[in-house]
């Protein structure tokens, strides 16, 4: 059976719903019967997760070479036997060493089969036309949240945490192993030697390539702290505004949505707009809502979670299409890898350094989230628009 496009973006969309809501989402809802079974504390749990973070990141680049060289199929089926293996690890353990071990395990699962591994696995299905499935999975796995948390509770209430991570691990096994193999197979490699029309890269391109490449990994990093930091401290952060809990239990139901609702417009409106303009856009979204919060304070909370949730939402898709365009289909997999490195580093200390700046500063905490934003739109400023003949030559 071979899928079309829309055949291939449904069947993707799908199991990256299930990668994020069994993977990154999964702790919100069991970090804390995980935590009193096992006899370690919370942070003890989250520290085991950022550890799968840093192993997810390192391992990034080689994933992305693998998707350059074979095609996606191949390794989104083997992430998920990786990701069912230490689900069943996890759902076993008894103790900090069984804990931080299936953590290892599923930060290869992490580092090889969520969204920096599907996209590569669509641009070597569709090279440069890649823009629109990219979005398109992306809208399917915004709800991973909103599948996974209320699951994960379900599972826990009637057969406990255990027993949520084996079906998670079943899930893999019995719907995102057979949807990822529905995947069509990646054509041949062209060799490059052989490429018609290459143009020779010269200086300028050499250092617009390097400066782009130095930009949006900073870009990358910025944008995944931000985003993190404000998923482990949203609530905390309004309250210490001036906002209720109950309003800031609102707002936090506002995000999700918000991304879904500017990734249909990314969809729709903006895929005529140049990615660079549509990431600056979104860049600064979350600076000029935390503006607007300063100034009218708890009242507009709302307006802030909104701002933030779409920012982020068209950022996703940054994170996928701006590669694309600035430096072309060759090398997409391992250069991706090597850019969000220093994301996913990041994205594992947002926890703990924004929690510090929370615990010092209150509400001020939120200006270095603000500043943070702020730059990344400022390395966005730098990059050129048009993509250089030397993106087009970088060596895997």
């Amino acid at each position: 059976m071979t899928l079309g496009r829309s055949g291939t973006v449904a069947a993707l969309g799908t199991a990256q719903t299930l990668a994020w809501a069994s993977s990154y989402y999964l702790l919100a809802m069991l970090a804390a019967p995980m935590a009193r079974d096992l006899g370690v504390s919370i942070p003890t749990v989250f520290a085991a997760f950022s550890v799968a973070l840093i192993v997810s990141a390192l391992l990034g680049p080689r994933a992305g070479s693998a998707i350059d060289r074979w095609g996606g199929r191949p390794v989104l089926i083997g992430t998920n036997v990786v990701f069912a293996l230490g689900l069943t690890g996890l759902a076993l353990a008894h103790g900090p060493v069984g804990l931080f071990a299936a953590w290892i395990v599923l930060g290869i699962g992490m580092g090889s089969g969520l969204y920096e591994a599907a996209f590569a696995a669509l641009v070597r299905l569709y090279g440069k036309d890649s823009r629109g499935p990219i979005t398109g999975i992306t809208l399917i796995a915004g709800f991973a949240s909103t599948v996974g948390w209320p699951l994960s509770t379900f599972l826990d209430a009637h057969v406990g945490w255990r027993g949520a991570c084996f079906t998670w691990a079943a899930l893999h096994l019995v719907l995102g192993l057979p949807l990822n193999a529905l995947l069509p197979r990646a054509s041949a490699l062209v060799d490059r030697a052989n490429a018609v029309n290459e143009p020779a890269s010269s200086a300028h391109d050499t250092t617009a390539s390097a400066r782009a490449a130095l930009a949006l990994s900073f870009v990358f990093a910025a944008t995944w702290f931000i985003s993190t930091a404000m998923a482990a401290h949203l609530p905390r952060l309004l309250q210490a505004t001036g906002a209720t809990l109950a309003t800031a239990v609102l707002v936090g139901a506002l995000i999700g949505p918000s991304q879904v609702g500017a990734r249909l417009l990314e969809f729709g409106l903006l895929r005529k707009v140049h990615p660079l303009l549509s990431a600056r856009i979104a860049a600064a979204l979350h600076p000029l809502g935390a503006a607007v919060l300063f100034v009218f304070g708890a009242p507009a909370a709302a307006l802030f979670g909104i701002m933030h949730g779409a920012g982020n939402g068209i950022l996703t898709i940054a994170k996928g299409t701006l590669p694309l365009v600035i430096f072309g289909p060759q090398g997409y997999g391992h250069r991706q890898g090597l850019l969000m490195v220093p994301a996913r580093i990041a994205q594992a200390l947002a926890p703990w350094l924004f929690g510090l700046a929370l615990d010092r500063w209150g509400a001020g905490a939120l200006t270095v989230s603000a500043a943070v934003g702020a730059l990344a739109f400022l390395a966005l400023s730098v990059i050129e628009r048009r993509p250089t003949s030397q993106a087009w030559a970088v060596s895997r």
